[in-house]
């Protein structure tokens, strides 16, 4: 057990039944790689959230509400964007302080938008509004686990992963990166040309997927590939503290 990394997870948050939850595919997923996932506290109390963090190794930013654009200096373009400040808040500290610690960070859907954002990237808004395309990205769960192929850049930590050049991917989103941080590269985009996988070189582990691995992990080798790397990783760390 001592020698299992912890996986700071991160809630998301029901605006309309004002409570947290947490779709249990992220719990078992960093279970099932050999992780200790532990739910970080939703608080406005920041030194509250930092101290959980900072006992993590690794730390898992999960899907859920939009971006607020205003992060990126932008106003709501269209009236179907839902935001959560403190999540935005929260998380900008975490990514933060995963970077300045060298902890495994993994970005899932939002989570890579996030990401992007907090290292000065924009956002699609609305890609179904923005982004002419014959692909689908938003599905509604539990709608077919694979809806399109991704096509994976060479070179990068996700081919050497997963050593395949396309992989079908299930798709639960209508914002999507449109300008990439200059601090990340990108490992995979779709047919329609939106941006799927990014990473950070020089770090331990820092990527962002767009689809879900944690609703595909236990039919998909390819996304236990990824929590697996995540958590080993996270395990990296901890054995340098």
């Amino acid at each position: 057990m001592q020698n299992k990394p912890i996986i700071g997870v991160m809630p998301l948050w029901d605006g309309k039944m004002k409570s947290v939850w947490i779709h249990s595919g992220y719990i078992d997923g960093v279970i099932r790689a050999g992780g200790v996932p532990v739910l970080l506290p939703m608080t406005e109390d920041e030194e509250v959230f930092c101290e959980a963090l900072a006992v993590c190794d690794g730390f898992l930013i999960t899907g859920g509400q939009d971006v607020s654009p205003a992060l990126y200096g932008e106003s709501e373009k269209t009236d179907n964007i839902d935001t959560c400040l403190l999540r935005d808040k929260l998380e900008t500290l975490g990514i933060q302080t995963a970077l300045e610690r060298d902890i495994a960070l993994l970005g899932i859907c939002r989570g890579l938008q996030f990401l992007n954002v907090s290292l000065g990237g924009t956002l699609y808004q609305d890609i179904p509004s923005e982004v002419e395309s014959p692909l689908v990205h938003l599905h509604t769960p539990p709608e077919a686990p694979v809806t399109h192929d991704v096509v994976i850049e060479p070179d990068t930590p996700l081919s050497a992963l997963l050593r395949a050049e396309r992989i079908h991917v299930n798709s639960f989103h209508h914002q999507g990166v449109r300008e990439l941080s200059p601090m990340l590269k990108c490992m995979a985009r779709a047919a329609d040309g939106v941006l799927e996988a990014a990473y950070m070189p020089g770090k331990r582990f820092v990527w962002g997927v767009q689809w879900h691995p944690e609703m595909s992990f236990r039919t998909d080798e390819n996304s236990v590939k990824i929590f697996k790397a995540f958590v080993a990783g996270a395990k990296s760390a901890k054995n340098e503290k």
